[in-house]
């Protein structure tokens, strides 16, 4: 029961953590309308990987990983925001356009990869998983079974809120055929923005 209760609690901190609708989940929108469900799920995976990797060093007090991500937070932020901009970039110059078949796998493990970048690229997910962890008391004599479960279930929470938004962007899909282009440049600028924010936020607290 009590490992249950482990569980249970780091599916309810994966759904808080996901549920904020930001680069990322502009990314699966986008993506699920152009491509279809799997690759909105692809995305979420991406993302949810770099979930799990910042809710392990909270779980396991790794604090040498997390001293050196906080210590270069600002560089590690600056390419993240930059990485966003770009795909905002080439998706508003872009046209929408089918796979080829030797394609697809390439491009698969592309909208994995670039989703897990945006992820691994917020250093500050740390300390809001730490705050999350010591919110449900989670802190106090942590075993590693108790932090793998942690972990499994931030992996099961952000991806289960990664699913219902592909499934809701792919029921939109059936109505939105005849404006992909328009639809991918409006998140084109949407991601652009969010990079932007990113930068402006960072240049802010630096000064």
């Amino acid at each position: 029961m009590e490992l249950a209760l482990f569980l249970l609690k780091g599916i309810l901190i994966g759904l808080l953590f996901g549920v904020p609708v930001g680069a990322v989940g502009t990314m699966n929108i986008q993506r699920t309308l152009e491509h279809g469900m799997k690759a909105g799920l692809i995305t979420g995976l991406g993302s949810s990987t770099a979930d799990c990797i910042y809710a392990s060093i909270g779980a396991f007090g790794l604090t040498l990983i997390s001293d050196f991500l906080l210590k270069y937070q600002t560089a590690i932020t600056v390419i993240g925001g930059g990485v966003i901009i770009t795909m905002g970039i080439c998706s508003f110059a872009g046209k929408p356009h089918k796979k080829s078949g030797p394609q697809k796998e390439s491009a698969e493990m592309a909208m994995f990869l670039s989703a897990f970048v945006v992820g691994i690229t917020n250093p500050a997910a740390i300390l809001t998983f730490l705050f999350a962890f010591s919110y449900f008391n989670l802190t106090a004599g942590m075993t590693v079974q108790n932090g793998a479960l942690i972990v499994l279930g931030v992996l099961a929470g952000t991806f289960i809120w990664w699913l219902l938004l592909s499934f809701a962007a792919a029921r939109f899909r059936e109505k939105s055929v005849r404006h992909q282009i328009a639809l991918s440049r409006i998140f084109g600028c949407l991601l652009f923005v969010f990079g932007m924010v990113i930068w402006i936020k960072l240049l802010i607290w630096e000064l």
